[in-house]
């Protein structure tokens, strides 16, 4: 074999980059969840610029910890055939103020590091990818999101299915 041969280099993840994603994620999705008519948090919004409807999304506690949250923040409704109705299964890391996205689509669990090619053509920074799209849905979220005619509270303490030790 020539020397010329060069050997692929492995995908090293930016934990800086991903640190940070995860850091602004908390964040923006702590405003978002501040949205509240007649003093009551709603857990579901829809989106609208000026006469415009873009959708409804809706943030389900799926479990909770003394720490940590699991959420489902999905869009249940859209106005174009050409968008689809993203699905992300998130973390939230109360002590440490991160929000990780753990899957999307309802898919498996999103690896931190991805060989390539793989069976499901994930690329080797897809968490990283991920969680920028969390950061960009949320911001636009923020952005157009308004308070539906019809409110959804959220779960009081005591009212979550089911609950984690851990």
């Amino acid at each position: 074999m020539s020397e010329w041969v060069m050997k692929r280099r492995r995908y090293v993840p930016d934990l800086r980059r991903l640190g940070a994603l995860c850091e602004g994620n908390y964040h923006r999705l702590t405003r978002l969840r501040r949205l509240e008519s007649d003093g009551r948090l709603v857990s579901e919004f829809e989106l609208h610029s000026g006469e415009r409807y873009f959708g409804r999304v809706r943030i389900q506690v799926l479990q909770t910890a003394r720490f940590t949250e699991t959420l489902l923040l999905e869009q249940v409704h859209n106005v174009g055939k050409w968008l689809n109705n993203p699905q992300l299964t998130v973390r939230v890391y109360h002590d440490a103020s991160m929000v990780e996205v753990i899957s999307c689509n309802r898919g498996r669990q999103i690896a931190a590091v991805n060989d390539y090619p793989n069976r499901y053509m994930h690329h080797p920074d897809e968490k990283v990818q991920v969680n920028g799209f969390l950061a960009d849905w949320l911001e636009f979220c923020l952005h157009f999101g308004q308070v539906p005619l019809v409110l959804s509270n959220w779960p009081r303490n005591g009212e979550v299915d089911e609950v984690d030790e851990g």
